[in-house]
């Protein structure tokens, strides 16, 4: 199944890169859970976070999860990234969802800000599909954001029932059903679907860069300058109310 997702990143302001972007140059960050890699030659413009928590089989945890929110904070203001590729470091698996041996030692009010930091990860890389259905397997709902997206891909009833029943699903059965855009054969090196993902990253590559991007998005703004509702929202934040838009 194709678990290396993928995601053009548009990247509105100029902000100093990651310090070790190339691959060889993140021996210093070996031992990290994330780990980020810029590929050159043909390939500039593609990172892959790589995912290495062997021990939990790259299970959310917090250490985890703080990393993956760094890097992506990181990347969002890298001008270089145009298309980022998240792979896994351990063989076999991409990410078996949350660590529920970790969150069993957590408070009540830990558990609630750290889902709360979980939903936010989930929205930011928008591919919590598989993962989000994790949790029903030993019968806990969804808390990740899995009962809100997988409606929106799924439908409510199929969504229902698979999170009620906590159904595992081959990568040819989540393509079926859409949660995912590629299953391919797994090869003897185990790593089919990363090449899968590196290809499709090469393909967007190429289709829109950075400045042509900024300039779209500089047309598009112009648009909304001289807007009553521009003006509206800027003065219902100054005045803590929500703003009352009228479509001009």
């Amino acid at each position: 199944m194709l678990r290396a997702l993928t995601s053009a990143l548009r990247l509105p302001s100029p902000r100093r890169p990651l310090e070790a972007r190339g691959c060889a140059a993140n021996l210093a960050a070996a031992n990290r859970e994330i780990q980020v890699c810029a590929l050159a030659g043909p390939d500039q413009g593609i990172t892959e976070i790589l995912m290495n928590r062997p021990s939990a089989r790259n299970a959310l945890g917090n250490v985890f999860v703080s990393e993956l929110l760094e890097a992506l904070a990181q990347l969002r203001e890298d001008r270089q990234v145009r298309v980022l590729i998240f792979r896994s470091g351990v063989k076999g698996v991409f990410c078996a969802g949350a660590d529920l041996k970790e969150r069993e030692q957590m408070s009540e009010a830990e558990v609630g800000v750290f889902v709360q930091r979980l939903r936010g990860l989930m929205n930011e890389i928008a591919s919590s599909a598989v993962m989000g259905l994790t949790e029903t397997t030993r019968g806990l709902l969804p808390g990740a954001g899995g009962t809100q997206r997988l409606p929106r891909c799924l439908g409510v009833a199929l969504a229902k029932e698979l999170i009620f029943t906590g159904r595992r699903l081959s990568g040819a059965q989540a393509q079926a059903l859409g949660l995912v855009n590629h299953a391919v054969a797994q090869n003897e090196e185990g790593n089919a679907a990363y090449h899968r993902a590196r290809a499709l990253a090469q393909e967007i590559l190429p289709q829109v860069d950075i400045a042509s991007g900024m300039a779209i998005e500089g047309i598009c703004y112009a648009q909304n300058i001289p807007t009553r509702d521009r003006l509206e929202g800027m003065a219902a934040f100054r005045e803590k109310r929500p703003p009352r838009f009228v479509g001009e």
